[in-house]
């Protein structure tokens, strides 16, 4: 069964963006990795990028697929998880530990377009 923590957002795509005042964490979920598999490359966009809600801003690569990544939110990436391109593999430990980038958020409205954890776990069917 999936690790599902509440107080998160989340997206059909599987990326869940954990919200710190006008920050917004963003990475995916425990499901996604472990559909995934072993992850052995994060494509990070640099900092100063604008990401958008819905929209793709980078890939992760494992041994068996390339997933894009779908930004929750719209903002500013203010930081990326250097970790992991020394470590990709960080994700399967703890996806939620080992965010992806961090966002200056600039729409909190955007967070209401996006699942609870029971929402998400309904659709994941656990």
């Amino acid at each position: 069964m999936s690790k599902i923590i509440d107080g998160l957002y989340y997206m059909e795509s599987h990326e869940y963006v954990r919200v710190e005042g006008d920050f917004g964490f963003i990475g995916i979920t425990d499901y996604a990795q472990h559909e995934l598999g072993n992850v052995v490359y994060v494509d990070m966009p640099e900092v100063d990028d604008e990401v958008t809600a819905g929209e793709e801003f980078g890939a992760v690569e494992s041994v068996k697929a390339a997933s894009d990544l779908m930004s929750p939110v719209s903002g500013t990436v203010v930081e990326v998880n250097e970790a992991l391109e020394d470590e990709p593999g960080l994700i399967n430990k703890d996806p939620f530990e080992n965010w992806i980038i961090k966002v200056e958020l600039s729409d909190k409205s955007e967070l209401d377009n996006l699942m609870d954890a029971a929402a998400y776990k309904d659709m994941i069917g656990e």
